[in-house]
């Protein structure tokens, strides 16, 4: 087995190989304007240093979010085709399963939250049982609304770490890691569980829209 594995729901333009058993390299940058300029990049770079070729991949797993629609999209088109292309599974992990997994949360510390921007001041989160068992979520809400919700439980995440006044107790790490992703799949598939398809959680409507009542500029 060799899962590569990408997410561009955050900031983070993290890939990562995995053979199954362990995480083989992995590679990650921090530029939330620049996801579509530095995957490939990174992808063949990872390869590359591991004495790889893009042909030995069996499967990709990529992060589903969520996370804002543009980027978001450039790991999953990306995914898609990679798998298309090689003839391999493409696998769905959330984003937020990724972070959850990635926790320094010991398995006694009891439920805590991960939470990302989801910009407009708003968070993308969910809340976990430990850092293998989601709860609940993904959800999409303002930090104020979720403060009896997640009072006194730690969190993780660039979320948190944003709003303080709602997540008292946040900590790292801050954005998603590939290597986090491919680790929660090759778990998930050697227990012959399903994973998530690989499309988008978005959880609301792009900013992007085509306005409903445009002026006509066409000659009549």
């Amino acid at each position: 087995m060799l899962l590569l594995a990408l997410d561009t729901a955050t900031p983070a333009v993290t890939v990562a190989l995995h053979d199954g058993e362990r995480v083989l390299a992995s590679d990650t940058q921090v530029d939330a304007r620049r996801h579509g300029e530095l995957l490939l990049p990174a992808v063949d770079k990872l390869l590359t240093g591991a004495g790889l070729a893009l042909a030995d991949v069996t499967g990709v797993v990529v992060g589903v979010g969520p996370g804002p629609y543009t980027g978001l999209r450039v790991g999953l088109m990306t995914a898609d085709t990679f798998g298309f292309a090689l003839g391999v599974p493409v696998h769905g992990v959330c984003t937020l399963d990724g972070l959850a997994y990635a926790s320094d949360l010991g398995p006694d510390a009891g439920p805590f939250v991960v939470a990302t921007d989801a910009r407009r001041k708003e968070v993308y989160w969910g809340l976990y049982a430990d850092s293998r068992t989601p709860l609940s979520g993904p959800a999409v809400d303002r930090p104020a609304d979720l403060a009896d919700r997640v009072a006194g439980l730690p969190a993780v995440g660039a979320g948190a770490l944003l709003y303080p006044e709602t997540f008292a107790d946040a900590r790292a790490p801050e954005h998603v890691s590939a290597a986090a992703l491919a680790s929660v799949a090759a778990e998930r598939l050697a227990a012959r569980e399903e994973l998530l398809p690989p499309r988008p959680l978005y959880l609301r409507r792009p900013d992007a829209q085509v306005p409903k009542n445009y002026k006509v500029v066409t000659p009549k």
